[in-house]
């Protein structure tokens, strides 16, 4: 394929996609409006919603994550991770990425943009802490990155979320600032609670769609499977996004609009975040020779956070109406509509790219094209 065919595609792909999918900013921004409208319209809604947990994990979100998050890890070919955990250039740099260069990034914002909100500073740190395992998978899929690479990195940061996520909240809340003469904040996490989490966010869809997809292709072959039983249940991952952000910003609501001056303050830094940790992701993706569905999956997966783990240590730690949860409540508010914005300008990216960079895309790998 030439560099001009690859030219061509990154419209066409735009063009092609189903009318849920185009107007996806759209429905994001009247679910996000609704379930604003909602908490603050409907006594007691966002009390009654929150009262649906399991030792703290609430059960509508729960539920809205893993009904998003099935449709787009049934479509995972899983006899083709090799081929991702045989690339190093992106294991490290994702790596990376998510571990030094995202909680750094975030560390040196909050205090520059925050200094003297500690709370909302604290937040933030926790926000860059929380990799993201969840809604990642999704803008990954929208921008035509990879699935196999996706289900990967999501699963590696999985791990080191587990492992490292307590140790690294002590270096930044803790000793870092100890170090630099700053105002310190300790932060009291378990690695258990975290390590549910994980099990219940990712696990759960992950053995759900490994299984659907040995047992569909077992059953009805591949053919059947990509071709009649995935287009039925896909549009259930934008179903399940949308009801999720409902509900998250329906708990949430009040909060959010009671607040709007300092709802700005804490978006300031987030917004630069997001944007230095996409682009710049995705920069090094294209420098080190990735394809176009590595480097974006990259940058989706480094630029993403948990928001879920974020505002359920905050309120652990700090209390429900602390600064440092509300900090972690505007982390969605400004992630999801800059990361649908960033999934279409990464489309229009992808003219930057050609065939020829390795290793060779998942669309050229698996004979189909992206839309």
């Amino acid at each position: 394929m030439t560099a001009s065919h690859t030219t061509e595609r990154a419209p066409a792909a735009i063009g092609r996609l189903s009318t849920l999918d185009r107007f996806l900013p759209v429905w994001i921004g009247a679910a996000m409006a609704l379930g604003l409208l909602a908490g603050r319209a409907v006594p007691g809604l966002g009390p009654a919603l929150d009262a649906v947990a399991i030792d703290g994990i609430s059960l509508p979100i729960a539920l809205g994550l893993l009904v998003m998050m099935y449709p787009v890890l049934a479509k995972v070919r899983y006899d083709r991770l090799d081929t991702v955990t045989g690339d190093r250039r992106l294991l490290v740099s994702s790596l990376v990425l998510n571990w030094v260069v995202g909680p750094a990034l975030m560390f040196a914002l909050a205090w520059l943009l925050l200094p003297g909100l500690p709370e909302y500073r604290t937040g933030l740190i926790i926000v860059g802490l929380a990799r993201c395992i969840a809604m990642v998978i999704i803008w990954n899929d929208l921008a035509c990155g990879d699935r196999e690479a996706a289900a990967v990195l999501v699963a590696l940061n999985s791990v080191f979320q587990v492992i490292a996520f307590a140790g690294l909240g002590w270096f930044y809340l803790v000793a870092l600032p100890g170090w630099l003469g700053l105002p310190t904040a300790g932060l009291d996490v378990s690695s258990v609670d975290i390590a549910r989490s994980v099990l219940i966010f990712l696990g759960i869809p992950l053995l759900a769609g490994y299984l659907t997809r040995r047992l569909g292709e077992r059953a009805k072959g591949r053919d059947w499977y990509e071709n009649r039983f995935l287009p039925t249940i896909g549009p259930f991952a934008l179903y399940g996004l949308l009801f999720t952000i409902v509900v998250l910003f329906a708990l949430q609501g009040d909060a959010i609009s009671s607040q709007p001056l300092d709802v700005a303050r804490i978006a300031l830094p987030l917004l630069a975040y997001f944007a230095i940790m996409w682009a710049g992701s995705f920069a090094l993706g294209k420098t080190i020779n990735l394809s176009y569905e590595r480097s974006t999956t990259l940058a989706f997966t480094a630029a993403g956070n948990n928001f879920e783990l974020a505002i359920a240590v905050a309120i652990a730690t700090f209390g429900v109406t602390s600064g440092q949860a509300l900090a972690g409540v505007v982390g969605p508010l400004i992630e999801v509509p800059v990361l649908v914005a960033l999934v279409y300008v990464s489309l229009a990216a992808r003219r930057w790219f050609t065939t020829s960079s390795a290793p060779a895309s998942q669309d050229d790998r698996h004979g189909r094209d992206p839309a």
